[in-house]
């Protein structure tokens, strides 16, 4: 049973000292020439360097192949053709089992199940935990607003609480890099702002992880994501800082359509697709 821990910051500090990663070097270096599958080409030349320090939204329409970037980077999948280096470790040097490990990530192919077994990177408890490991379960749950969740079976929790139990899961094994697909999805307005607010608050800690969250509402990205990388067809519109990609120019391009970047306090954004001219549709 987790019992309630009474100093949560201070140990959410020592949950994550372990991650050996330090600001500025590359959480990953990913080249991709070309990624296929059933010879059809999904990504091609996209590069793309994540660095300690750095959060980063991966965003485009349905189709653009923000899955099978991901999926690069969590070491699910290999390009066609390119080289990939994540955590320092180089693919095709690497055992990649062992590398996926290292790497927290919180997605729809995710089997929900248990957060203990957020330990080992795997599904389901298979061994017995000790009352250390128990208790960094519970400080990972606090981290999210979520301590009050740990006994209670994860078949009841709503989908808002799910959430944050499957984001716990995957960072209390202590990653340098923790993927977010789509974490907001499903859930409705108020409880996707709180869920926002609390990994704002975790990428203020000086130990956490990098994070990167894949999505295609803008509305998501939070203030506390610094850059963004924005794909259309499978290829990279635009990659960097936030302020640089997200332009009413790069989403017309990745969207196809003319698009309107409507940015509100505290540098929250949305998205207005405005009716394209005769002009625009260009002569009949």
């Amino acid at each position: 049973m987790l019992q309630h821990s009474e100093d949560p910051g201070l140990q959410l500090g020592e949950l994550w000292q372990a991650a050996g990663v330090t600001d500025g070097t590359p959480v990953a270096r990913i080249h991709v020439a070309s990624f296929r599958r059933d010879d059809v080409e999904i990504l091609r030349d996209v590069c793309w360097t994540i660095r300690a320090g750095e959060h980063w939204a991966l965003l485009g329409p349905n189709g653009s192949g923000k899955t099978s970037l991901l999926q690069i980077l969590a070491a699910v999948e290999w390009p066609s053709e390119g080289e990939v280096e994540v955590l320092g470790e180089k693919f095709g040097r690497v055992d990649l089992r062992d590398l996926r490990k290292r790497v927290g990530m919180v997605g729809a192919a995710l089997e929900e199940r248990l957060l203990l077994s957020g330990m080992e990177a795997s599904i389901g408890l298979n061994r017995a935990f000790d009352a250390h490991e128990r208790q960094r379960a519970l400080v990972a749950l606090e981290a999210l607003s979520a301590g009050h969740l740990a006994r209670r079976p994860f078949g009841v929790l709503s989908q808002g609480e799910r959430q944050r139990v499957l984001i716990a899961r995957a960072f209390v094994h202590r990653p340098p890099l923790l993927v977010l697909d789509e974490p907001c999805e499903g859930l409705d307005p108020l409880a996707r702002e709180r869920l926002l607010e609390d990994l704002g608050g975790l990428a203020e800690h000086p130990e956490a992880p990098t994070m990167v969250l894949v999505t295609h509402h803008l509305e998501e990205i939070a203030p506390f994501v610094s850059h963004a990388l924005l794909l259309a067809g499978g290829e990279a519109v635009a990659s960097g800082p936030v302020a640089e990609v997200l332009t009413s120019a790069n989403l017309s391009r990745a969207f196809g359509v003319p698009c309107e970047l409507v940015v509100e306090p505290p540098r929250r954004y949305g998205l207005r697709f405005r009716r394209a001219t005769s002009t625009e549709h260009g002569p009949r």
